[in-house]
């Protein structure tokens, strides 16, 4: 059940009645640049997550190798 040609066909001939031959480029422009800050929006945040994942990462074998080393050099003081 996906949408067929006939209702694409009305659904442009709405958005023309509405806006009017004049308005639709604008109206598309202003669409378009919508969407595309909405994908770049998306891929910031998808990269902001990624590096917040790999500084965890870093933050956890840091901590565990200061562990590590504190251990040793207590098992050499005893």
């Amino acid at each position: 059940m996906g949408i067929g040609v006939w209702q694409i066909v009305l659904i442009l001939a709405i958005v023309l009645i509405i806006f009017g031959a004049g308005k639709l480029p604008k109206v598309m422009g202003d669409m378009g640049k919508g969407i595309k800050s909405f994908k770049a929006g998306i891929n910031e945040k998808e990269q902001d997550d990624d590096a917040g994942a790999s500084a965890k990462t870093i933050e956890n074998t840091t901590s565990a190798s200061v562990s590590t080393e504190s251990k040793d050099k207590d098992s050499v003081k005893s």
